[in-house]
């Protein structure tokens, strides 16, 4: 216990000074816990002897992240990006695989080798990508909602490919073992659904009565429900995450989500730095430009099967282009893949060493890819054009093309502007850049283009001179900051009313000519004051005020319901 204690101790040390230089040079913290891994592992220095207690550490910190992310995952969520999550995940990882397993026949490799080598490299990194998002705060985007969504196919695959692998290696049946599985994994998420319809509110209600007891209450059904799935066949992590989508329509989710973090951030640093720790530099000097091509593969291969996959669906290429620098690398499954087929006999041991190498260097270059993907867009946007499918502008009025006011984002308080904006009578359209949200505005018959506010060829056909107003609900500072100076390159008089979540940000935003920035946080303050100042302490009148409110959300509900089932 002590020497666990003193190395644990050791490595976060190492692992804040390796965080302070790289912050210093501001790249990412990601970075830093691989080196230190690299630094204190069998390759270096070789401090770690208490490896399997470190890596049950990580493992419970891949738990958590995932149980975090599902409380996002309401079933409403996964309607909406299902099907382009499950034909982007599906598509990518079979083409991947093919073209990776010609390139290593070509490079020499036996057909087994290959076969193997095609289906590591088509597997990117869910942790990795959750937790850069996670940094970014692009969770609850489009393009990080598909993302999540494909990459949790992505997990699923490579499960039953596990599953298959290791029953070949067993002599069992692999079609009964897997139809096994899957009757299983049907099994547990009826009976969950029905726990989570009829048992679970009552529980997390009684828990949420004290703050501790609903973190413990919280933290226990992460891991009962990431053991019954490992006993059921499948990964921790998986159980990890329905625990969290069981518990996303649950009141209490923001409250459980915020205590949750600061565990998941600790154990997912010792994630991160046994993922470094377990790179070995053995055979590699002689695997130089495999390497190499297997990385090009990765790193622009899959962005671009990606792309290809969501333009073909109707997405814009700026969804496309960031969904697709998510799958820029490949995962610790692929260790792990690779690993099971070393033990069993199908690859030699160098086939883990290049593997592992190209797992370093496209972990560490998509970290930026993924972070720095906004600034880069711009640069790239015009060759991307091919990977979009364009759609025509769709209105009442077919030929017009002048508006009063343009909206740009509908998803979140667009359609309260919608419905104002009719009342107002004004001559107005709606800009966005979802294909379901579009499909909807359609059914009712409201002014609405497909488009993306980053793209300039659209500000060209929106005559900004003689538009009144801007709106924008999109809560991007780049885009907001282009939008504000397109407009006023043209237009000095527009209202132009935008969106921050930071208070800095929208300083700037100010400074370039907006007209108003709302802050969400700061408003709802502001407007609970503003209630509070006008009922006092009088319960029969903020009772009324509730009414209202409830009112006000169940038609907000039933849009979005609307929304979703127009593709559905």
């Amino acid at each position: 216990m002590e020497t666990t204690f003193m190395e644990v101790g050791l490595i976060i040390g190492i692992a804040t000074l390796m965080s302070l230089a790289v912050r210093f040079f501001k790249q990412p913290l990601i970075i830093a816990h691989i080196i230190t891994g690299v630094l204190v592992g069998p390759s270096l220095l070789n401090l770690i002897s208490s490896t399997e207690t470190i890596t049950l550490f990580s493992h419970m910190g891949v738990s958590l992240l995932l149980f975090v992310v599902g409380l996002s995952l309401n079933p409403k969520i996964i309607r909406e990006v299902g099907f382009v999550s499950l034909v982007t995940g599906v598509g990518q990882v079979v083409f991947t695989t093919v073209i990776g397993f010609f390139l290593s026949l070509a490079l020499g490799f036996p057909a087994r080798t290959a076969a193997y080598i095609g289906i590591a490299l088509s597997f990117s990194s869910t942790i990795l990508i959750l937790k850069l998002l996670s940094d970014k705060n692009e969770t609850d985007t489009l393009y990080g909602k598909i993302s999540i969504g494909f990459l949790l196919v992505q997990d699923l695959i490579a499960i039953c490919i596990q599953i298959i692998d290791s029953s070949l290696n067993g002599g069992a049946n692999a079609e009964i073992l897997v139809l096994g599985t899957v009757l299983k994994g049907a099994g547990l998420l009826i009976a969950l659904l029905l726990a989570g319809a009829y048992v679970l509110p009552h529980l997390t209600r009684i828990a949420a009565k004290n703050q501790e007891m609903l973190l413990l209450f919280s933290i226990s059904w992460a891991f009962a429900l990431s053991l019954l799935f490992y006993k059921a066949g499948f990964s921790l992590e998986i159980g990890a995450l329905i625990a969290g989508i069981t518990l996303s329509l649950s009141p209490y989710r923001y409250e459980i989500s915020s205590k949750m973090k600061p565990f998941r951030d600790f154990f997912l640093v010792l994630f991160f730095i046994m993922l470094g720790y377990g790179v070995t530099f053995t055979d590699v000097s002689q695997y130089i430009v495999p390497i190499i091509l297997f990385s090009l593969l990765v790193l622009i291969g899959n962005p671009l099967i990606v792309l290809i996959l969501m333009g073909l669906m109707g997405h814009t290429r700026r969804n496309s282009f960031l969904a697709g620098m998510t799958v820029a690398q490949i995962s610790e499954f692929s260790h792990i893949f690779v690993a099971l087929g070393v033990s069993i006999g199908h690859l030699g041991s160098s086939i883990l060493s290049i593997i592992t190498a190209v797992t370093l260097i496209t972990i560490a270059i998509s970290s930026y890819l993924v972070l720095y993907a906004a600034k880069i867009y711009p640069h790239v946007s015009k060759y991307l054009a091919i990977f979009e499918r364009k759609k025509a502008q769709v209105t009442i009025r077919p030929g017009k093309r002048k508006y009063d006011i343009i909206l740009f984002g509908c998803d979140r308080v667009g359609n309260d502007l919608i419905a104002l904006f009719g009342k107002m009578k004004q001559r107005f359209v709606v800009i966005d850049h979802n294909p379901e949200i579009i499909s909807a505005l359609t059914k009712k018959r409201i002014n609405c283009i497909y488009g993306d506010a980053s793209e300039i060829e659209l500000f060209e056909q929106l005559h900004l001179p003689d538009v009144k107003m801007i709106v924008s609900t999109i809560p991007d500072f780049d885009i907001n900051s282009a939008i504000i100076s397109k407009v006023r390159e043209v237009n000095s008089s527009a209202v132009l009313v935008v969106v921050s979540h930071r208070a800095e940000e929208a300083m700037d935003l100010y400074e370039l000519g907006a007209t108003y920035v709302i802050l969400p946080h700061l408003l709802g303050g502001y407007h609970a004051s503003m209630l509070i100042e006008k009922h006092g302490l009088d319960s029969d009148k903020f009772l009324k005020e509730k009414i209202k409110h409830m009112e006000h959300l169940k038609i907000a509900a039933n849009e979005k319901r609307r929304s979703f089932s127009v593709r559905y």
